[in-house]
């Protein structure tokens, strides 16, 4: 039985106010929900990935309203919902956490991004990297999350792989300039975890970047099942959720690993 999975690639511009955004997105996943098992938004969509500003103004705790509005849609539409990642204040911390529901609303993981992208800016200025790996039940298996700058450290996909992970589901902001990359870095992390790979970009304009899209679906042995392109749309993947332990059965490479 397969697992209709929507990767929700969002226009996220700086020019659109951010209470526009989250009414547009939030419609939008109403829309879509009926033809899905699991809706996939990208990150720090309600804000724009590289709009730090925003990030720091429109900063929400992990029971605010955009997850509380989150929740009630998967809890009405009857599906699982990963909201992509938002800016999540704590106190006087600042996360980027993607947050992952279930079809009674229920919040099952909020992974808080532990890879934090800019080097001495961007979102190391405002923001604390986590330090905790979810691996949650899913129809897609056991499923490890990840959010984009993430997908440069296979060190993290290991770890979710031998925490049981079958399935990778990433959140992504990743820019136009290394798009390229991101073509061949998702096809890797599939191809060496012999799992399933779904990650959601933005496309748009945020300041000093454009972001790249190609949203994308990849299974176990590392074929591109669906691709979406550079502006914004909701791609459809067909997951098989038990082709991975096929695979790996099959071809039981990491049966193999030596190191770590």
């Amino acid at each position: 039985m397969t697992v209709r999975v929507g990767l929700i690639q969002l226009e996220v511009s700086s020019d659109e106010p951010v209470a526009h955004r989250v009414t547009r997105t939030l419609s939008l996943v109403d829309d879509v929900a009926s033809d899905c098992d699991m809706l996939v938004l990208p990150e720090l969509w309600h804000v724009g990935a590289f709009d730090i500003t925003a990030a720091r103004e429109h900063a929400q705790s992990i029971d605010g309203p955009l997850v509380e509005a989150l929740s009630g849609l998967a809890r009405q539409r009857g599906i699982w919902l990963h909201g992509g990642s938002i800016a999540e204040i704590d106190g006087d911390d600042h996360y980027n956490t993607s947050v992952l529901f279930a079809p009674d609303g229920a919040l099952t993981a909020a992974y808080r991004k532990i890879h934090l992208f800019g080097f001495d800016g961007g979102e190391t200025v405002l923001m604390s990297g986590g330090d905790e790996l979810f691996v949650v039940e899913t129809p897609l298996g056991p499923t490890g999350l990840a959010t984009c700058y993430d997908l440069r450290f296979p060190e993290l996909f290991r770890a979710l792989t031998e925490g049981g992970a079958t399935a990778f589901v990433i959140s992504s902001g990743w820019p136009t300039p290394r798009i390229e990359h991101w073509d061949v870095l998702t096809r890797a992390r599939a191809i060496e975890n012999q799992a399933w790979l779904l990650a959601c970009n933005e496309v748009g304009s945020q300041p000093g970047i454009t972001l790249g899209g190609h949203s994308v679906g990849i299974d176990p042995k590392g074929a591109v099942v669906a691709q979406a392109g550079s502006g914004p749309e909701v791609l459809i993947v067909e997951v098989d959720p038990d082709a991975p332990l096929r695979w790996r059965t099959e071809f039981p490479v990491l049966e193999d690993i030596r190191i770590g």
